[in-house]
């Protein structure tokens, strides 16, 4: 008898509450509002798309380049065949990426089982046998899928890492559709900074700087081992080897800073133990040459190398404002993205009333 007067009494408390509760036009308003109140908000009422209908801001959709990660996928299974055939000491020519497929000739048709059977295992697909030698190869639809699938998820944490660095804390960003990413900025109605950020490559490559002058360079196109490049503040040309001496992959840190001596803004950055053995290596054999700090294509510093560089660390300065510094700070520690990303899509949302 006491459990159901209990009973009853919560009936009545929940009915007084409900008809109490005069904001909603409808029943099922008022039964979300006192679902919430007695169980809890959802987490999407804290989510991203809350805090934009609470506070406005912008809503963007990034696409990635496909067709360049297909040529990326392309050159690395070229990359592939090569190691495997000369893993297995068979003489081949003619290796190139054509059109979607990697084709090689095996000088000896002789040799055809065994360069199959080569270059069929581990990551590369199996090779199909065009007679005279010829080999053709191609990624699968399926196999192309799984690794842009896969590319899509690291493009998404290395977008979020930015954005959190960036201070934009209730940033969403989710894949829409096979190759888009939906981007959330609650609060940010001028999103051309963000934009900027999330889609720069931030691909970094230690260059060797060849002697030919500027204007050398600059008439002659570069060369089959150079390329003209400008410098990212200074809008200088620059000569420069086109074998990259070192990646960005082994930066382990990077954070803005002040130089002692100029107090000019400086980017300051360290290597992994393995990185660091490579830079120190790199630094010894080419003491006396300038050599590129290149970020996508531009050059943002060109010192010269006065002594073997063996602390794993260095700084970049390049007339950088505050803000470049500390940007180019935070693009070096997110990380390269695997292909590029556009902007295809931006709208302001204004906030609910």
């Amino acid at each position: 008898m006491r459990r159901f007067r209990s009973c009853f009494s919560t009936l009545i408390l929940l009915a007084v509450i409900f008809a109490a509760f005069p904001s909603a036009a409808d029943s099922s308003s008022r039964w979300e509002w006192l679902r919430d109140r007695i169980l809890g908000s959802p987490d999407r009422a804290n989510g991203p798309e809350a805090a934009l209908a609470r506070l406005g801001g912008s809503r963007l959709v990034l696409k990635a380049d496909t067709d360049e990660f297909r040529a990326v996928i392309l050159k690395e299974l070229r990359d592939d065949v090569r190691r495997s055939l000369r893993e297995a000491r068979i003489p081949y020519s003619g290796l190139a990426v054509q059109g979607s497929r990697v084709e090689v000739r095996v000088r000896d048709v002789a040799d055809l089982p065994r360069a199959l059977t080569a270059i069929g295992g581990g990551s590369v697909p199996a090779g199909q046998d065009l007679g005279d030698g010829l080999i053709t190869l191609a990624p699968t639809a399926a196999d192309f899928n799984d690794k842009l699938r896969a590319a899509l998820d690291n493009t998404i944490e290395i977008v979020k890492r930015r954005l959190n660095e960036l201070g934009v804390d209730l940033a969403g960003v989710e894949r829409d559709g096979g190759d888009r990413i939906r981007v959330l900025l609650p609060g940010v109605k001028e999103p051309t900074r963000f934009a900027g950020m999330m889609v720069a490559r931030a691909q970094l490559a230690f260059r060797l700087i060849d002697q030919p002058s500027p204007a050398q360079a600059i008439l002659g196109g570069g060369s089959a081992n150079a390329d003209v490049l400008y410098g990212l503040t200074d809008k200088e040309p620059y000569t420069v080897s086109r074998q990259v001496a070192m990646t960005g992959h082994e930066l382990v840190d990077a954070s803005p800073g002040f130089d002692q001596r100029t107090g000019e803004p400086i980017v300051s950055f360290r290597f992994s133990a393995h990185g660091a053995r490579d830079f120190a290596d790199i630094t010894r054999a080419n003491i006396g040459r300038p050599f590129a700090i290149v970020l996508d294509n531009a050059v943002i510093a060109a010192p010269v190398i006065r002594e073997p560089i063996l602390g794993g660390s260095g700084q970049i300065s390049g007339g950088f404002t505050l803000e470049q510094a500390n940007d180019l700070a935070i693009l070096l520690r997110s990380g390269a993205l695997p292909f590029g990303l556009s902007v295809v899509e931006q709208h302001t949302v204004e906030p609910a009333k």
